[in-house]
């Protein structure tokens, strides 16, 4: 499996995510509580485990208290993926998610998309430099999510980051709140996907590609078809698995992404 650089991080290209361990399947509330029933602990390590003989080397994991107790373990038991920190809203301000991603040992830590996203709406990003600041000191490469794009070109000219989470999707406009709400209505449009794929072009930092399937509605090899022709050199792909579905999904999922990135090779 490629690799990239992300900072002072080197990490595979293919990284695993986290939402649907924590019951975040953006299909509605059903699918939240059969996939928060289905990871149990064991499963969890077990898929990470699988993740590591597969070449995987990094995940994406939210500060929430379920995961970073499983990430404990995990590493407790001789587990070795790097971990990308997401602060979550729900669990406290940004410098507790910052404190708490750097206590647990995460190497890199990124601003939550949604909470970037309401910050925007209501012209509070002015809070968001002290952040980034907070976790370098704090030994982490800094980066921020977004799931809308004039985010992204914002902090292009406002921020100095390691690293870009970008969405395929704006598929829930937090203008009003931050967090994601079970349920809650969502749209998944190619345009989304069309206009943050071309933003992507033109950054001067490594970008995290995600939501690149539409939370398991885009057919899978013209999904990855889709990230290999739209990643640089650069960037790396999140993706969020399911086995409940489909035992063998990681491994299909990083089969077709490989053979995609050899029939597109990023670029840049």
């Amino acid at each position: 499996m490629d690799h990239i650089r992300i900072g002072d991080i080197e990490t595979s290209r293919f990284l695993v995510g986290s939402n649907p361990f924590s019951g975040f399947s953006h299909q509605g509330p059903e699918r939240d509580q059969e996939m928060r029933r289905y990871f149990t602990a064991e499963r969890i390590k077990e898929m990470l485990r699988e993740a590591e003989s597969l070449g995987v080397t990094g995940m994406v994991a939210r500060t929430d208290h379920h995961v970073m107790r499983l990430l404990l373990e995990y590493w407790d038991q001789g587990g070795t993926l790097t971990w990308f920190a997401q602060t979550c809203p729900e669990v406290g301000n940004h410098e507790m998610c910052v404190t708490r991603a750097a206590d647990g040992g995460a190497e890199a830590c990124h601003v939550h998309g949604g909470v970037m996203d309401f910050l925007y709406a209501q012209g509070k990003l002015d809070e968001i430099p002290p952040v980034i600041r907070m976790i370098r000191e704090r030994g982490m490469q800094a980066g921020i999510a977004a799931h809308n794009p004039k985010v992204i070109q914002w902090a292009e000219e406002n921020l100095d980051v390691d690293y870009y989470m970008c969405s395929y999707y704006n598929a829930a406009h937090r203008d009003e709140r931050a967090e994601h709400v079970s349920g809650m209505k969502e749209w998944f449009l190619e345009e989304d996907r069309r206009i943050m794929t071309g933003l992507i072009g033109g950054l001067s930092r490594p970008v995290i590609h995600y939501k690149v399937m539409a939370a398991g509605r885009n057919e899978p090899k013209e999904a990855f078809d889709y990230v290999a022709k739209s990643m640089r050199a650069t960037d790396a792909v999140c993706v969020g698995i399911y086995p409940g579905d489909k035992p063998d999904m990681l491994s299909e999922d990083i089969r077709l992404f490989d053979e995609a990135c050899k029939v597109s090779a990023p670029t840049g």
